[in-house]
């Protein structure tokens, strides 16, 4: 005995000529404001309402971002303002060495870079041993690619 697996569960069904049945809700929703706002305001003072209550519906009705309807990005939009929202931030205690004084934290104006940049410098066994470790590790970074 076979059954038949139904298919395409996901596509909605066109009632209303080309629209779904939300699709057209939509839009007949937004074209019954556009017409009380119309009515209310009249055209020049209600052309900025109308305007986007319009660009509203046509993309609640037709824009898919993602392959989504939008009214899942707008859900996520709000739900996103107001939900509480936990912000945290840890110092660390970082230490540099500055040549001059002694040990730098980085929570202070100069940090290392600042210190190259205002004349310390690197001599040339440091920048050999720099130049080295930069290829060796860019070497082994190839050969893990390799394998």
């Amino acid at each position: 005995m076979q059954f038949k697996v139904p298919q395409f569960l996901d596509l909605e069904d066109k009632i209303f000529g080309p629209f779904t049945f939300k699709e057209f809700i939509y839009l007949a929703g937004g074209g019954g404001l556009c017409f009380v706002l119309y009515k209310l305001l009249g055209l020049l003072w209600g052309i900025i309402p109308i305007l986007f209550v319009a660009g509203l519906s046509i993309a609640l009705a037709r824009y898919r971002p993602n392959n989504k309807p939008f009214i899942n990005m707008i859900e996520a939009g709000f739900s996103y303002l107001i939900q509480d929202k936990l912000y945290i931030w840890k110092r660390r205690k970082n230490n540099v060495v500055k040549p001059n004084s002694g040990v730098l934290t980085i929570g202070e104006e100069s940090t290392g870079r600042n210190n190259l940049a205002n004349g310390s410098r690197l001599s040339g066994n440091k920048l050999r041993d720099l130049a080295w470790s930069l290829d060796v590790l860019d070497l082994n970074k190839h050969q893990d690619r390799g394998r």
